[in-house]
């Protein structure tokens, strides 16, 4: 800026003088004129000597005179609404943000200027006119000072008001005040500033809120000050701080078109200042009497002077060459500069003095003292971007793109353009760096045509390198970027590309700097094994890595630590695809790594290289084993490994179970010699019971399948998993003295019951089956196994499913474990009938007092199991035999219970010839006596009932018939028990009272009127359950035919409604 001001100063000092800005004629003038008159200017403006101000709005251009008036011009500058804003007076200042419009003018009536606050979109329903909200004086003494000038806030909040005595009004939350109240005064009480030592204000203006800074600054500009006020957020109210010791005229000061900073114009510079001090500055000499803002534009006007064709200025030499009598009157240059480009788009001459600077609908329009209006039109970006091509002023042209805000494709553009400049000029190394921001606009062809040559393909290969790091290149790029490297044996720059570059972007982005299947793949075409490893390894692709460790190099060991250091989610697919490939070369390793993953919840620890010679003895597995796992029995890694040898177990497999397999003969000792025990829980401290959180395991169901071809890493998997997950194992083994693990609860708990019962599901299958035919190993005992499958469902505590267990024990003919099933599932009778065809076949002699045994056991809960084993003790004489002590409990047991009723025992025992009537002679003699007393009694109450019945039917038609006295013969109260004298009350019940013992209009026997009562009560209950349809469906449901007699007992089902009575 120095440099410019230097070049100015040389200048011409006088009036105009321009500085040395590059100029382009990015404006054309255009006369505005009547839309009813096309020769000459707009009819308002005809009296421009009338208007006192000009101001923009959201609703059109406004334009106040020195009668009070307020027009509102449309797009052809027509009014279309006017109304006298200050009767007998006029407006000398407007400001308008969100269709409100704040008007400051004199009045005749009043000596102070008054504010009135206009709403221009609402009309008065009387008048036509703009609704006033508000009207108020500003007075602050007794001596009144002219406004100067007068900022608005863009979202209404805030109102400031510079006077000539050097006063600021600022008004806060305007906004709130004019939706709070309907006052026309009510208005919050203003905040004066007076912090310029009488320096009259020459302009105001709001610094909006941004991201950064959520708060309100206002600018204070005077004649010799620039000042900043904070107006909201901490530390707003107190002195204004001097931005600048340099302040301007009134109309010199604009904020800029982002309404971040204020530009204040002298005659020396144009200065930019922010809140915290002067910004740039802007060498541009010459008077000038206003500056306005304009989108991105300073419209800088200049006095009015003397056209001289020796000025400095070429605007004004050229006019002075047009106009021969260019001294006879005075002009005035009107300058529209872009400060953030620094270049002047228009410089031209008014032949008449600039009233005012209007930045309406996109356009600048120029009004002057003798009432013409101009428009300033801005030619179109691309207009604009030609006249920079065709002078080759592309940086200019990227710039400018930038202020306009073109889409990124223009932008590419231009630089598409530049390039093609710079490679026209043989410049191959700046050109490249203008085709590399054409990245991801530009077809990436286009420029590797230009480069194809062998001399520039270094330039080649750094486009190559930016579209790579970019993420656009394909496949076919990576190929032709790694083929260069890789025929060249450019290891130097192959490391570059693959280690630095794919370094950098991981670290700027995380994103691959190229096509990583490609690189890999080439790289292992051409034997570069450690830079396909590396990419492998450093872009997470485990499948590629494994498969180069695994395939090419054999290097299981390698592969192992890598899926320890993945963690449990990436290596769980990973080793769903090479997990039985690993069990095969490192069974003991891999089925540790197995069991960390299904049972750690955090990071796995990484464990020292184990041998890559360990390979663990393989057996011959009978093909019918587990029939579910249905899997390839080739060697997995003789050939590559596909994605189907990682099938998956089936549904079958996911609803087994855990349980903890010892590999000796005893089934309760850990496994112990070659085979890896399974690892013990830590023992930890005792903590405060605080429970942890949720966490996250892997399913042991996902690697069922690889342990098809061994059964002991089987096992051991199992049985570790369920003791270190669940802290579960066959009989307990964990020592009580011995605190257990820590277990967390799972976040699913239902996948984690289902993985429950899958581990020991299978467990249980497994200690059934095992060992297969053939096995010659010594760790596999069958007679261990079968006691930890008894142990396993003899358990209450290990989660098995007893159905599956069921169908396994029945395949597999484990008849011990069918019994202890059965009973555990109170399926007795499955019981019962084992023991008894055990008598059938003779095969355990005491079959049949098992079969007494367990009804005794199982008898008193289950009554029907009674007639089931009579029907047994009596089906053969031997039985009879030997039981007819045992029969005769089970009759009386039936007959006490009433389990059969006694035709029901005589048919159980009738069904063949093998039990006599003698047997139960006894007891039928003594059912036939109770039949007969019961059948007596039912007599005996029978003619109770009748006579009773008779009595009160006879006592009812004595007392229902009218003919027939009744005569009262007692004597003595029924209340007091004293001889009866008159007055005295009789009741029909043979009840006789003083009529003194009686209370006020008794009508009832107070002797039988709480039986009458209970009486009643019954028969409204009765008849209220008489609807009630369901509970009598239950209950005859529930009591068959004792529940229909009960209700023909209580008239439920011959009662007579009253709609029957009423009909």
């Amino acid at each position: 800026m120095s440099s410019l001001a230097a070049a100015t100063a040389s200048a011409t000092a006088g009036v105009g003088s321009a500085p040395a800005w590059r100029h382009y004629p990015f404006f054309d003038v255009v006369p505005v004129k009547d839309v009813h008159d096309l020769s000459s200017a707009p009819d308002i403006f005809k009296a421009t000597p009338e208007l006192s101000t000009v101001a923009s709005s959201s609703v059109g251009t406004l334009v106040a005179d020195i009668h009070g008036s307020v027009h509102i011009l449309n797009r052809d500058f027509e009014s279309i609404s006017s109304w006298v804003a200050h009767v007998g007076g006029r407006v000398t200042h407007m400001v308008e943000r969100k269709g409100v419009l704040v008007t400051l003018g004199e009045e005749d009536a009043i000596r102070s200027p008054l504010l009135k606050i206009w709403d221009i979109v609402n009309r008065d329903k009387k008048t036509s006119a703009p609704v006033l909200l508000r009207s108020v004086k500003l007075s602050l003494g007794n001596r009144p000072h002219p406004v100067s000038t007068v900022a608005l806030s863009a979202s209404l909040a805030h109102l400031a008001i510079g006077l000539g005595d050097g006063t600021v009004l600022i008004y806060r939350h305007l906004d709130q005040a004019l939706t709070s109240s309907n006052s026309l005064t009510s208005l919050p009480k203003p905040r004066t500033i007076n912090d310029s030592a009488n320096d009259p204000i020459t302009g105001l203006g709001f610094k909006e809120p941004t991201e950064d800074n959520p708060n309100y600054s206002l600018f204070i500009v005077t004649i010799n000050r620039v000042l900043s006020y904070q107006v909201t957020g901490k530390g707003s109210g107190g002195s204004p701080s001097v931005v600048d010791e340099i302040g301007c005229g009134l109309g010199c000061a604009t904020m800029d078109w982002k309404a971040h900073n204020i530009t204040v114009a002298r005659d020396e510079a144009i200065y930019v200042c922010g809140t915290e001090g002067r910004g740039a500055c802007y060498a541009y000499e010459g008077h000038k009497s206003s500056i306005h803002s304009h989108l991105n534009y300073l419209v800088i006007v200049s006095p009015p002077f003397v056209a001289s064709a020796a000025s400095a200025s070429a605007t004004v030499r050229n006019f002075a060459a047009k106009n021969p009598n260019y001294d006879d009157s005075d002009i005035t240059k009107v300058t529209v500069f872009e400060p953030e480009n620094k270049y002047v788009a228009y410089s031209g001459t008014f032949t008449h003095d600039v009233r005012e600077v209007i930045s309406q609908w996109g356009q600048i329009y120029i009004l002057t003292s003798d009432g013409n209006l101009s428009c300033l039109q801005e030619k179109s970006t691309a207009t604009k971007l030609d006249h920079l091509y065709r002078k080759s002023l592309y940086n200019l042209a990227l710039s400018l793109a930038k202020t306009q805000q073109l889409d990124e494709s223009s932008v590419a553009d231009i630089h598409r353009q530049y390039g093609d400049h710079l490679y026209q000029k043989g410049e191959y190394d700046n050109s490249m760096q203008q085709f590399v921001q054409t990245i991801g606009y530009l077809q990436p062809s286009y420029v590797i045509r230009k480069f194809l040559d062998a001399q520039r393909i270094h330039n080649l290969v750094t486009y190559l390198q930016e579209l790579h790091s970019l993420g656009l290149a394909n496949s076919d790029h990576t190929t032709l970027l790694l083929n260069t490297y890789t025929k060249l044996k450019d290891v130097t720059r192959l490391d570059s590309f693959i280690k630095t570059e794919s370094k950098r972007n991981g670290e700027d982005g995380d994103e691959l700097p190229f096509d990583l299947d490609t690189a890999i793949r080439v790289c292992r075409q051409a034997g570069y094994f450690e830079h396909a490893s590396y990419l492998a390894k450093k872009y997470e692709r485990h499948e590629d890595y494994l498969r180069i460790q695994i395939e090419d190099a054999g290097n299981y060991s390698d592969a192992l630590q890598y899926l320890r250091k993945l963690g449990s989610d990436a290596a769980e697919s990973n080793l769903a695809r090479y997990g039985r490939a690993m069990l095969e070369n490192l069974p003991e390793e891999t089925t540790k790594l197995l069991i960390d993953l299904c049972t750690s919840s955090g990071p796995l620890t990484v464990e020292p290289d184990a041998p890559a010679s360990a390979v663990a003895l393989r057996q011959n597995v009978a093909p019918s084993y587990l029939s579910y796992l249905a899997l390839n029995r080739n060697p997995a890694v003789t050939s590559t490994v596909t994605s189907e040898a990682a099938t998956l177990p089936s549904p079958s497999i996911a609803t087994a179970r855990p349980d903890t397999l010892s590999h000796h003969s005893s089934d309760l000792d850990p496994p112990q010699s070659a085979t890896p025990s399974p690892p013990e829980p830590t023992p930890t401290a005792p903590s405060q019971p605080v429970g942890p959180p949720p966490v996250k395991r892997l399913s042991p169901r996902l690697y069922f399948a690889h342990f098809v071809d061994n059964m002991e890493q089987f096992l051991i998997f199992l049985e570790t998993v369920a003791l270190r997950r669940w802290g579960q194992s066959v009989g307990g083994q964990s020592s009580p003295t011995t605190p257990g693990p820590v277990l967390e609860p799972p976040l699913d708990e239902e996948a984690d019951r289902i993985d429950q019962v899958a581990v020991w599901n299978t467990l249980l299958e497994l200690y059934l089956t095992l060992p297969f035919k053939g096995y010659k190993g010594t760790v596999l005992v069958e007679g261990a196994l079968r006691n930890k499958a008894m142990a396993v469902l003899k358990s209450t505590d290990l989660p098995y499913d007893p159905m599956h267990a069921l169908i396994l024990c029945s395949s597999h003919g484990y008849t011990a474990g069918l019994v202890l099933l059965w009973e555990k599932m109170g399926m007795y009778e499955d019981v019962l009938r084992y023991w008894m065809d055990q008598d059938r076949e003779g095969m355990v002699p005491d079959a049949s007092a098992q079969v007494v045994d367990h009804l005794n056991r199982y008898g008193p809960e289950h009554p029907h199991l009674y007639p089931f084993v009579l029907r047994f003790l009596t089906s053969t004489p031997q039985l009879l035999e030997r039981h007819r002590e045992d029969v005769k409990r089970v009759v009386e047991h039936i007959d006490e219970e009433e389990i059969l009723p006694p035709l029901g025992v005589v048919q159980v025992l009738s069904r063949n010839g093998v039990a006599s009537v003698g047997l139960i002679k006894e007891w039928l003699m003594a059912r036939i006596r109770d039949s007969r007393a019961e059948i007596q009694n039912d007599k005996e109450l029978i003619d109770s009932y009748r006579l009773e019945t008779a009595a009160k039917l006879k006592q009812v038609e004595e007392l229902s018939d009218p003919e027939h006295p009744r005569v009262f013969h007692v004597t003595r109260c029924s209340a007091c028990s004293g001889q009866l004298d008159l007055p005295s009350v009789h009741f029909m019940c043979n009840h006789s009272y003083h009529q003194r013992c009686l209370a006020d209009n008794e009508t009832e026997c107070p002797t039988c009127v709480r039986e009458h009562s209970v009486i009643r009560e019954i028969r409204k209950n009765n008849e209220r359950l008489v609807d009630q349809h369901e509970l009598f469906i239950s209950e005859v449901q529930e009591g068959g035919f004792s529940a229909v007699a009960a209700a023909f007992g209580r008239g439920f089902l011959n009662m007579t409604r009253p709609q029957d009575i009423s009909a």
